[in-house]
């Protein structure tokens, strides 16, 4: 079996999808389960929700991630 890979350069790419994906479905799922309507309706709703907060989130942080790891490395130092 073949494992399909990215190369490395979509690092960053990959992970800002993965990591706004997780981000904004936890949050949206605390916002829709606490505010918004219950059983089957719940899930409908919170997917709804999750993925237009989704598709908002994902171009921030694929842009600002690489910027915030820019001033992360300006205050901290390498290990020896």
């Amino acid at each position: 079996m073949t494992k399909v890979r990215l190369p490395q350069r979509f690092a960053p790419l990959a992970y800002g999808v993965i990591q706004s994906a997780i981000t904004t479905a936890v949050a949206t799922m605390v916002a829709a389960f606490t505010g918004g309507p219950a059983g089957y309706a719940a899930i409908t709703y919170w997917v709804s929700c999750w993925t237009v907060a989704w598709l908002a989130m994902l171009p921030i942080v694929i842009l600002v991630s690489p910027l915030i790891q820019k001033v992360i490395l300006q205050f901290t130092q390498p290990r020896f």
